[in-house]
């Protein structure tokens, strides 16, 4: 095992895949010359060449558009977004192209891209650079949603993307790049769809996703100090979702907090929460707790944008006010 950050684990994913696959290859905006908006295709310029790492221009629909026609052509793109934010230029491409092809095609065409983008708020990019539209997404039929939590996950994450048939989002939240971990030396794959429990309890089970899951294991933490033991359950992917590892869980413990680092009003935390009180209603104590990120535009201010993501406090707030735990 190594410890890497996040970026050089997406990375090291990249390279191994650009390595095994000739029809492996990178576009995007500034992710050649410019080594890519958070320096995570630093140096595949000069290793694979332009032909394949394709610096592209600033137009999200033409490049995502570009990406699904070479895909169903065969090959394997993997198109970078400066921002899950600029996806909305090419929700068309992603939502009315990639994911609809092969269920239209009846199975004959297939759209093998992987669709990376930086979400989320902290890193004082204001409000239209700090949002994340993976519930969006994740509400779509054809597309599958990733969203890893850790170096371990990101790098296994993006491996099983890129070899996948079908069209990936691929979210990373921003704060997360410089995060470290440890991964194998030697290559390996995380399956699409199925959880991880992060850290095992008896009392509470907190679920979450990508950036969420810090906050959550440091809650856990937290919580330990006052004798409640709390179970963290990484859902590593939001479609498909792996509900059974979470129902699992949740009817071990009896009780359920979820945490959703996006807008309250009608977030994926707001399905999850809908689905396990749904299918495991004769387990719990009360009724699912929910955090989540405040319903606001992201500010610039440092200060500010963090009173919008939520913090450790909260989720013990939270389930103290739930659960009197």
């Amino acid at each position: 095992m190594t410890e890497i950050t996040f970026r050089q684990a997406l990375q090291r994913g990249l390279r191994e895949a650009l390595d095994a696959d000739p029809n492996v290859f990178l576009m995007g905006e500034d992710i050649g010359k410019y080594d890519g908006a958070y320096a995570v295709t630093q140096g595949l310029l000069e290793k694979y060449g332009p032909d394949r790492v394709r610096d592209t221009p600033i137009s999200e629909a033409a490049f995502v558009g570009a990406g699904v026609g070479a895909a169903v052509a065969g090959l394997r793109p993997v198109v970078e977004l400066m921002s899950m934010s600029f996806s909305l230029v090419a929700s068309d491409q992603i939502v009315n192209m990639a994911a609809k092809i092969r269920y239209m095609s009846g199975g004959q065409l297939n759209v093998p891209m992987v669709l990376r983008a930086p979400t989320g708020g902290g890193v004082q990019l204001a409000a239209t650079h700090s949002q994340s539209f993976e519930n969006w997404y994740a509400s779509v039929p054809g597309l599958k949603v990733v969203t890893p939590s850790t170096p371990y996950d990101a790098l296994g994450l993006l491996r099983s993307s890129i070899e996948d048939d079908n069209p990936v989002v691929f979210a990373e939240n921003a704060l997360l790049y410089a995060t470290r971990g440890d991964v194998p030396d030697e290559e390996y794959r995380v399956p699409i769809g199925v959880a991880d429990v992060k850290r095992i309890g008896t009392d509470i089970t907190l679920v979450g996703w990508a950036h969420g899951i810090v906050t959550l294991m440091a809650a856990a933490e937290k919580l330990a100090e006052t004798g409640v033991s709390a179970e963290v359950v990484d859902l590593r992917s939001l479609r498909p979702l792996d509900m059974e590892t979470v129902v699992e869980s949740v009817e071990k413990t009896g009780r359920a907090l979820v945490l959703d680092e996006n807008w309250r009003t009608a977030g994926f935390g707001a399905e999850l929460a809908a689905e396990i009180g749904y299918r495991s209603s004769d387990y719990l104590d009360g009724p699912v707790a929910r955090v989540s990120g405040t319903d606001t535009p992201s500010p610039y201010s440092r200060p500010l944008e963090q009173l919008g993501i939520p913090q450790v406090s909260w989720v013990i707030d939270e389930i103290e006010k739930t659960y009197g735990i």
